[in-house]
């Protein structure tokens, strides 16, 4: 005979199943408060999946044609005569002189213009200094590229073929081909007439649409000599004894200047709130050595002022400074080369007044793996210019890059290839 089957008491069973239940509840409890608050304490940074990056293919890679630009020989008016003030070659703005130094020398270049698929014209449009405060005058920009496509539409067949659209400028000042510092006079601007149709290298670049960005560009590093950063260890290996740092143009009551406030007032903020805080060094006035303050410091503040760029994003790299970026909506170059959410920090501005709780945040945690995706010798590579050449992976090689992308549907030559 089979024994009977225990059966167990309604008020048993359910007491049982309660208990269960119970247990169930206590260790879902437990694992969702634990993974919210490793959520909410990990920075974005790490939680963001970031793919494993390929490396990009060189400009003359063999699987595809090789890039060439044509560089027109301006008369010196144009380019070489602005180099008598040797600040040319050396300012934020001196990328338009890196770059035609750097084609050049570069196997790019092509000797016979009925081989190009672009042609480069080398005008030299920011190295008019005022006396008065140093600051490039811009007046004469728009009637200087204005005379030098006048020049080589009338002595060479290339620009009236194509209208220009093969033909490729720097643009490196404030907002780009607009020449104007201030974004809204910039805006309202536009873009200069005669260079509308063809290929901008310019360092401002916004996430929404805008005026100064409405020709087909490449966004480019600004200008910083190589030799920066050069001659400082790691950021691990040295005394990083600043917490953070700023040195630069700080109005403590700013003006309205047609409608605009410096900085959108994000650097009188900051100085408002931080100056007489031991931590955060600020500083408002010019020192030739600063490189070496940012060459000890931790974070280094890079706040828009009347352009959303600076070189300070370049210089921070540079020297393992992690930057701080607090301009809303700005583009970054080379994203693909360049990780930028993994060797920097965005801060909105209006939340610069949680600052330092947001740095200690990241001090705190993961620091050491910023600063060691900071100082990968590839990402620092990407962001300076070499004059006399193209180093491999360096901001000209990225610019090539760039440009072949683009060769299918702007290169006169390559589209006749093509039909």
């Amino acid at each position: 005979m089979k024994p009977p089957s225990r059966r167990i008491p309604p008020a048993k069973s359910n007491r049982h199943l309660l208990l269960l239940l119970i247990k169930s509840y206590r260790w879902l409890f437990w694992l969702s408060l634990s993974t919210y608050l490793f959520l909410s304490s990990t920075p974005s940074s790490l939680l963001s999946p970031h793919p494993r990056r390929k490396l990009p293919q060189t400009p003359s890679s063999p699987a595809s044609p090789s890039l060439k630009i044509y560089v027109y020989d301006l008369p010196p008016e144009f380019n070489r005569a602005w180099l008598s003030n040797s600040r040319c070659a050396s300012h934020l703005f001196a990328a338009e002189v890196a770059l035609h130094e750097a084609l050049l020398g570069s196997s790019a270049l092509s000797v016979d213009p009925r081989d190009a698929d672009f042609f480069f014209v080398p005008v030299y449009v920011s190295c008019d200094f005022s006396a008065s405060n140093g600051f490039p005058v811009l007046r004469h920009a728009r009637p200087l590229l204005s005379s030098a496509v006048d020049l080589i539409s009338k002595s060479h067949p290339y620009w009236n073929r194509s209208d220009g659209a093969d033909h490729i400028f720097v643009a490196s000042h404030d907002f780009g081909a607009c020449f104007h510092a201030m974004g809204n006079v910039a805006a309202a601007y536009g873009i200069a007439e005669a260079v509308k149709n063809s290929i901008l290298l310019q360092t401002f670049g916004v996430v929404e649409p805008h005026a100064c960005q409405e020709a087909d560009h490449v966004l480019i590093p600004p200008y910083i000599p190589p030799e920066h950063g050069g001659r400082f260890l790691p950021p691990e290996a040295s005394k990083r004894d600043i917490f953070v740092f700023f040195r630069g143009k700080m109005e403590v009551h700013p003006k309205n200047i047609s409608g605009s406030f410096y900085s959108r007032k994000v650097r009188t903020e900051i100085w408002n709130r931080y100056r007489g805080n031991r931590r955060f060094y600020l500083r408002r006035h010019r020192f030739d050595g600063y490189r070496s303050e940012m060459a000890r410091s931790l974070f280094c503040l890079c706040p828009l002022g009347w352009a959303p760029w600076s070189p300070r994003l370049v210089e921070s790299v540079a020297l393992g400074c992690v930057p701080v970026i607090i301009a809303d909506g700005i583009r970054l170059p080379f994203p693909e080369a360049v990780p930028w959410p993994e060797i920097s920090l965005t801060v909105a501005e209006r939340d610069v007044g949680w600052l330092e709780a947001v740095l200690d945040g990241v001090a705190g945690s993961n620091l050491s793996a910023i600063q060691r995706r900071l100082w990968d010798p590839a990402v620092r590579r990407a962001l300076v210019y070499h004059r006399g050449g193209v180093v491999d992976g360096d901001a000209t090689w990225h610019v090539l890059r760039e440009l072949q992308g683009k060769v299918r549907r702007r290169s006169w030559r390559r589209r006749r290839q093509f039909e």
